[in-house]
């Protein structure tokens, strides 16, 4: 498995949705690429942020997200109140 393949397969592997076979090949490959493992780490936290962010959109950000984000998020929802009216 090269580490686009291992890209490709990142969802269904964070779902336990991959075969027993491709599932085994997935693992020999992080096993053995650092980047890749890296990778997924940061893609599953990511998700999590995510689920967390989603879950009390009115809530206070947290410490760690720093101001020239939420500056930049919060022009971009300026600049299009239409996109921000969807997700209430």
């Amino acid at each position: 498995m090269t580490c686009k393949e291992l890209v490709d397969f990142m969802v269904d592997y964070l779902s336990d949705q991959l075969p027993k076979g491709q599932k085994e090949v997935f693992e020999l490959h992080l096993s053995l690429c650092p980047p890749c493992l890296s990778f997924l780490e940061t893609y599953r936290e990511t998700i999590e942020l995510g689920r967390c962010a989603c879950t009390n959109p009115d809530g206070p950000v947290p410490e760690a997200v720093p101001e020239r984000l939420v500056d930049a998020i919060l022009a971009a929802r300026k600049a299009h109140p239409e996109s921000d009216s969807h997700n209430r």
